[in-house]
């Protein structure tokens, strides 16, 4: 019982703290996101104009065009699965192995670390999904607010 109340408080606890930091003026968390885990490739801009791009067989997508390639409407679930690896996108990898390792797929029983603060505050691992899900709703936000009018 104690158990599951201190979980439920870790939850509401990162919940509460990635909404602050999503409402801080100075902070933009699907933004420094993005960038941290998709502007090698797609551009700082989402333009699929980053730095690796000429590398890569396959130029990344320009992630501003979603909405306007989808009939106006911005694809959430399209989106969300290329993220975490579900929808398979080659230049990304293998729904195994995608490009960004585990930062986008909480699997509970590999020896890998998705973030060592939230790690320490639940060495179970049973928060690992909300960490992972905050982030990929985050990145999910920032490219809908980026999308070409």
């Amino acid at each position: 019982m104690i158990i599951c109340g201190l979980k439920s408080f870790m939850i509401a606890g990162l919940t509460a703290g990635f909404a602050a930091a999503a409402h801080a003026e100075d902070a933009d968390v699907g933004k420094a996101e993005f960038q941290a885990s998709c502007a090698s490739c797609h551009g700082v801009d989402g333009k699929g104009k980053g730095p690796v791009a000429g590398q890569l067989s396959v130029p990344p997508a320009d992630l501003t065009a979603l909405a306007k390639n989808n009939n106006g409407v911005f694809p959430i679930t399209a989106v969300y699965e290329a993220i975490d690896g579900r929808r398979t996108i080659s230049a990304h990898g293998t729904h195994e192995m995608p490009i960004w390792g585990e930062r986008f797929n909480p699997v509970k029983n590999l020896p890998h670390i998705v973030d060592p603060a939230y790690d320490a505050l639940d060495p179970s691992r049973d928060l690992r999904e909300v960490v992972v899900r905050t982030r990929i709703l985050a990145i999910i936000d920032y490219l809908n607010r980026i999308q070409q009018k």
